[in-house]
């Protein structure tokens, strides 16, 4: 799978990338737990993503808006802009 321009790998199988999904979403929900957190959810629907036309569709307009918003100066520093 590519993401931002990496290749992160994934399971083969449809039975496993659908379990590792739903276990990270589910331990994203426990973020406020020490070892888990919050990071999971996203991820969680990124790796869904591949399985499910709705999420695929979801990630892929949140993908285009942020890269539109990162194009036009909007998370630019004023490093950056000056």
């Amino acid at each position: 799978m590519r993401l931002f321009g990496r290749h992160i790998p994934v399971p083969q199988s449809v039975a496993m990338r659908r379990t590792l999904g739903g276990a990270l979403v589910a331990g994203g929900a426990l973020g406020f737990l020490p070892v888990l957190g919050f990071w999971m959810v996203p991820l969680g629907l990124v790796v869904l993503s591949q399985d499910s036309a709705l999420v695929r569709r979801k990630r892929r307009q949140i993908e285009v808006k942020l890269g539109r918003r990162w194009k036009s100066g909007w998370f630019a520093s004023d490093k950056d802009k000056g």
